[in-house]
């Protein structure tokens, strides 16, 4: 036995009876000095030969590389000043990471104690849990401009025993630009107006504090929903009325029905549609719109596309068959109304020949079982565990048990035109070496079975799991509003809170109370007032953009843009070897050969196709550039096959011209500028081939203005 190690076990006593406990009270000095975050010893290999779990979440491994490796030179237990661990981040002696501690602070005084103790772990770990956080407030409005308050940070543990961690959590601002926190005080100060987040962080859990700031005190002027659509809009207009954002008007008939035709069909309105929709004076219209197209095939069509978008249905090389499978599966499933949850157990538990079972095709969606833990996690909880493969999340609660377990899982799953359960197959843990262990995220593991997907399955669809119901209506909001609760879509945590988070648990609860009813909830938010906004701003919401007090507009998708434009021009466009006249949003393989979907920036489904908001450039300068000269539009634009050939040699006047294709394309009668602005352009235009040369270069004009190419 070596020297240092004798030396060590005879100067620590073993079971001292010291105050201060390392796990509880050391591990927190270090996570609050930042020693243990990600670009310092937290990071996967260390820094300058010392590693430390990421956040103290090993904290046996942190002991044994605190006070048993580098022959126990990181604590000097005769002279505990003489510490590495104290003369480096107090920089008595060099340090990489610079001052980090304040050597006459109390937290240098209590590692000092720990050390002249004996650092030892100690028996109070064994007895001892930490079980949670509780920090105050946890929410509160600050009126007035250099408002500021007070955090108070108190730990509960298993004994029963609580106390007051302020001085050892760490409180950080989402965003340091509006809000200022003093690290040894915690004082808050709000330095502009909104919705603010700061992330408490003690030990193993960490806390959102949501600190609002009134942008003014003027009335939020919104309007209260009634019937079912009532809780919707009471918590959107109790926030706007919170922030003092005012709201902008209902939108005018001919805008709504452009709008939710696109949100719930992928489709524009036909003009004899329009006319009818603009005649009609029933109250209830705009009530039987929505009913009428959550019941029609193109809603079939366009929400299967989006589904097999969230599937990521691709085909792999040589199994196109198996995708067209999994496609018509899926179609059907929506055809029939079949719920969320049975849509998402028949694909978790499936089997068998993926060129006859279409579900099957789930697992060769991606390769291996982690690839698969992760799709799974992000698709059906809504959650990044990827995070937690190397070492446990940094800012949720999964661990790397919950990561390989969830991958066990599926270790057993043999992927192939055939999928089969094996008796066989593990994934490694790596902080174990050994194979990991079957586990439910963030519940339990898995006694052995012959297919402990089932088990999986039970509990994600159960009515009282937090993850899955969140998860899917989180997208559909999304799909209607232009924006998530949460976003991005694919990473729900605690630290990145709804903005409306009563609204996001009723919007759940209520999926879940109506059998997850894909179209139940489109439905209620459809008919909410907060939908039906004008995407005009006025003064005091420009800047919103998430609140919902206008509307958000949206780029197009690629396939509802390519549809758009051969229905307004009535020229087809061909995609591979399909049929002529086939709708780009009902193609089964993303990757089929097509310039126009190439030029419009499809996804490939190789990844998610979930994007940020607010972030969308139309597709960037290459799309543009095809929009201003290419043959996207022109060579369809002067068809002689096309609307503009049909109107022209039927006769149409230049105002019943006009007129169609702003109908067509924009859902709306021309208004009475623009139909001035058009007569005078082209009326007086006597030769047919310069007319028809200009009204080419109208209706170029209305398919790449932002009216066209966005739904507003």
């Amino acid at each position: 036995m070596p020297i240092w190690w004798i030396l060590f076990a005879v100067v620590m006593p073993v079971g001292s009876d010291s105050r201060i406990d390392f796990d509880h009270d050391v591990i927190p000095v270090l996570t609050k000095a930042g020693c243990n975050t990600g670009a310092c010893h937290g990071a996967a290999i260390g820094r300058g030969g010392f590693k430390l779990s990421l956040y103290g979440g090993d904290p046996v491994a942190d002991y044994r590389a605190i006070a048993l490796e580098l022959k126990g030179r990181r604590v000097n237990l005769i002279d505990p000043d003489q510490s590495l661990l104290l003369m480096k981040p107090t920089e008595a002696t060099e340090h990489g990471g610079g001052y980090r501690l304040d050597p006459d602070s109390s937290a240098v005084a209590r590692v000092t104690e720990w050390i002249r103790h004996g650092a030892h772990r100690g028996d109070r770990a064994a007895i001892r849990r930490f079980v949670r956080l509780e920090v105050s407030p946890q929410s509160a409005v600050i009126r007035g401009s250099g408002g500021h308050l007070t955090l108070k940070a108190v730990a509960h543990f298993s004994d029963g025993l609580s106390r007051d961690v302020t001085g050892e959590t760490v409180f950080k601002a989402e965003d340091p630009a509006a809000l200022e926190v003093d690290s040894e005080t915690a004082k808050t100060r709000v330095l502009r107006g909104g919705r603010h987040i700061i992330i408490a962080r003690y030990l193993s859990q960490v806390m959102p504090i949501e600190i609002i700031q009134p942008y003014s005190d003027r009335p939020s002027g919104v309007t209260r929903g009634g019937g079912q659509t009532q809780f919707v809009d009471r918590s959107v207009d109790t926030l706007l009325a919170t922030l003092g954002i005012p709201a902008s008007g209902a939108v005018d008939d001919a805008s709504f029905l452009r709008r939710v035709s696109l949100d719930l069909t992928g489709r524009l309105p036909e003009p004899g549609s329009v006319r009818s929709f603009l005649a009609d004076r029933d109250p209830e219209r705009r009530v039987k719109l929505i009913d009428r197209l959550l019941a029609s095939e193109a809603f079939n069509e366009y929400w299967t596309l989006q589904l097999a978008k969230l599937l990521r249905i691709h085909a792999q090389p040589g199994n196109l068959l198996g995708v067209e499978k999994y496609h018509a599966w899926l179609k059907q499933q929506i055809s029939e109304k079949v719920g969320y949850d049975v849509v998402a157990r028949s694909v978790l538990t499936a089997q068998g020949d993926t060129h006859q079972i279409g579900p099957a095709n789930f697992f060769r969606t991606v390769g291996g079982p982690r690839e698969q833990a992760e799709f799974t996690s992000e698709l059906f909880m809504g959650s990044r565990l990827r995070c937690a493969n190397c070492h446990n999340h940094p800012l949720d609660q999964w661990t790397q048990d919950d990561y390989h377990g969830l991958a066990a899982i599926f270790a057993r799953v043999q992927q192939g035109q055939v999928v089969a359960v094996a008796s066989g197959g593990q994934v490694i843990h790596p902080r174990t070496g050994e194979n990991a262990v079957p586990r439910i995220p963030g519940e339990h593991f898995l006694e052995d079975s012959d297919d402990p997907r089932e088990a999986l399955a039970d509990w994600l669809i159960s009515s009282d799991n937090p993850y899955f119901a969140r998860a899917m209506v989180n997208r559909l909001w999304k799909a209607m509003m232009g924006r998530g609760l949460v976003e991005p879509a694919d990473d729900l945590r605690a630290t990145n809170p709804a903005t409306h988070p009563k609204l996001l648990k009723t919007l759940a609860e209520d999926f879940v109370a109506h059998q997850f009813d894909l179209r139940h909830t489109l439905r209620l938010i459809a008919s909410s007032d907060a939908y039906s906004r004008s995407s005009r701003t006025v003064s005091g919401n420009e800047i919103d953009d998430r609140y919902y007090s206008h509307r958000m507009p949206q780029s197009l998708e690629p396939e509802v843009l390519a549809d758009a434009i051969s229905d307004v021009l009535e020229v087809s466009e061909r995609y591979g070897d399909t049929a002529l006249g086939t709708r780009a949003v009902t193609l089964v393989d993303p990757g089929i050969e097509s310039q126009t979907l190439d030029v419009l920036g499809r996804c490939s489904r190789q990844d998610t196709c979930e994007t940020p908001v607010l972030v969308q450039d139309n597709g960037g300068l290459s799309r543009k550039l095809h929009l201003f000269n290419g043959p996207l539009l022109n060579q369809r634009i002067a068809s002689n096959r096309g609307r503009l050939s049909r109107l022209l040699e039927s006769g149409a006047t230049v105002e019943v011209v006009v007129d169609e294709f702003y109908l067509a394309a924009l859902g709306r009668p021309v208004s009475d500028g623009e139909k001035r602005f058009w007569n005078e352009r082209l009326k007086s235009l006597a030769d047919p081939t310069e007319k028809r040369e200009q009204l080419e270069d109208f209706v170029w004009g209305l398919l790449t203005c932002k009216e066209f190419v966005t739904n507003h």
